[in-house]
């Protein structure tokens, strides 16, 4: 019997001009509202996503003083659950793509 050759199996790769690019960074955003103090608001940067006093109260007064705040950001589904969070505290916030002008 004759030796038996097989081919190597066809193994898919990405064509060397397609370029992969991971997806864009999202924010959380906390909008200023009429209902929470100032104090609430610095405990809750500070309690949930561990931020210093100092950078807890300048996010609060951004959201004060500027209407909003981008608190944090990452990936889309991180940035789900600090929204969600958020909304768990009683904080009015939304998510957005990184660098959309919200």
């Amino acid at each position: 019997m004759g030796a038996v050759t097989t081919a190597p199996a066809e193994v898919e790769q990405a064509e060397a001009d397609e370029v992969v690019v991971p997806d864009t960074p999202w924010t959380t955003v906390v909008w200023n509202d009429p209902v929470n103090l100032m104090s609430y608001v610095t405990y809750v940067f500070q309690s949930y996503f561990g931020y210093a006093r100092k950078k807890a109260e300048k996010l609060m007064l951004d959201v004060h003083e500027k209407g909003k705040a981008i608190v944090s950001s990452g990936t889309r589904e991180a940035m789900e659950r600090d929204v969600e969070a958020m909304h768990g505290y009683g904080l009015w916030a939304t998510m957005q793509k990184a660098g959309d002008r919200g």
